[in-house]
């Protein structure tokens, strides 16, 4: 199936492309007629008809280009941008015409293979991996141009197909099997060992059973948080490329995380300092779990009656152009300075038999990492042992 859709894709730029050569050299032949002729009176009218038509072709072929969910850009011998349709639009961004190639796709195989393509006319197939600002895979096919955007025989056509969901899948399904395997495996040697004593030599044992019972809920609970934390940032890694367009409001969120954590903010200091309205691009569920998680943290991990505090207000440059800084304190046990690179890794933690106490499950912070990605922004983490632990997430204003 997927090899039948490349062809057809294939097909599908091959003819456009071929179309648009034969309406230039029709249209150049045509005008070539007219001017040999040379005929008074009809000569200007015989060319703004030809020039017409041309136009009118160009127009269809740039609709049904635009239609297509595949990123197409065409590139002229110096490897600069001279067309590209809708979708490599939304996914580049509007000011790109005219601009090297490499500005977007900084892959040396790519302009490589570029090179071969306008050196032997001939198409080549590729598959193009890019890790900033977040993970995204194509598989990329090269044909040689001209076309009806670019009228240099020495240009090159780009079609991107974008497989970055079937490969997330596949790497996601590695993962899953070599990291959660060992977290399950806890708990279920747990729960069996307890299922098997009290129905076997201490079936009949009321005390036993009251003191085995709630620890087999206990470990119940952790898988379903633990599986819950999984299904949330195995769908989250899948999204990571796409960006949230809706407008939000920062403010509102951490409102809304701050009602749903009140409970257990009540024991600690907390002060919730926004009183601005701070709109960014985001996910408001997306961004409500973003905070849930660090202010849950920050509750796990600080002891009771200790301050907890919210912060926004103007970015620093951490990310490009105007952005808003929001940041969470609190006086906890902190993280060890070293530690710090690798808090959103998946099921680490610095104080394991801890992180088990609270109930935690060592993927939060792994959570708020890739949301964080997927909405362009950056996470910032500065803690010391015994000192607390502030985590600011930048944002580029709406």
């Amino acid at each position: 199936m997927e090899l039948l859709f490349y062809s057809l894709a294939g097909i599908i730029v091959i003819v456009v492309i071929a179309v648009s050569r034969k309406s230039i050299v029709a249209g150049m032949e045509a005008r070539s007629d007219i001017n040999r002729e040379n005929k008074p009176g009809d000569t200007e009218e015989g060319i703004e008809d030809i020039t017409n038509e041309n136009i009118e072709k160009t127009n269809e072929q740039v609709k049904i280009i635009n239609q297509i969910d595949d990123l197409i850009l065409i590139v002229d011998k110096f490897k600069n941008i001279k067309f590209f349709n809708n979708s490599a639009k939304k996914k580049f961004g509007e000011n790109n015409l005219n601009k090297h190639v490499a500005t977007l796709l900084r892959v040396p195989d790519l302009l490589q293979n570029i090179d071969l393509v306008l050196l032997k006319k001939e198409t080549i197939t590729m598959d193009l991996e890019l890790s900033s600002p977040s993970f995204q895979f194509f598989k990329v096919h090269l044909f040689s141009g001209p076309t009806s955007y670019v009228d240099d025989p020495d240009s090159v056509v780009l079609f991107l197909k974008d497989l970055t969901d079937i490969i997330k899948a596949q790497r996601f399904k590695s993962d899953f099997v070599a990291n959660v395997s060992h977290e399950l495996k806890t708990p279920l040697v747990s729960i069996k060992g307890f299922l098997e004593t009290i129905s076997g030599h201490a079936k009949d044992d009321l005390e036993a059973q009251k003191k085995f019972i709630p620890i087999m809920l206990e470990q119940a609970d952790r898988m379903e948080s633990l599986i819950k934390d999984l299904l949330s940032l195995s769908k989250i890694e899948l999204e990571e490329h796409i960006q949230p367009q809706d407008k939000v409001n920062l403010k509102e969120i951490l409102n809304n995380v701050e009602d749903i954590h009140q409970k257990n903010l009540k024991p600690f200091e907390f002060k919730n300092n926004i009183k601005d309205d701070f709109f960014i691009k985001g996910d408001h569920e997306k961004l409500i779990e973003v905070f849930s998680n660090i202010i849950d943290n920050s509750i796990k991990y600080s002891d009771k009656n200790k301050k907890i505090e919210i912060n926004c207000g103007q970015g620093n440059g951490k990310v490009i152009g105007d952005s808003y800084t929001v940041s969470i304190k609190d006086n906890g046990i902190g993280i060890p300075t070293e530690q710090i690179p690798r808090i959103t890794e998946i099921f680490f933690r610095v104080d394991a038999a801890k992180s088990k106490k609270v109930g935690g499950t060592g993927l939060g912070m792994a959570i708020v990492k890739h949301i964080v990605n997927q909405h362009r922004g950056e996470l910032e983490i500065k803690s010391e042992a015994q000192s607390g632990t502030e985590i600011k997430v930048h944002f580029s204003k709406f």
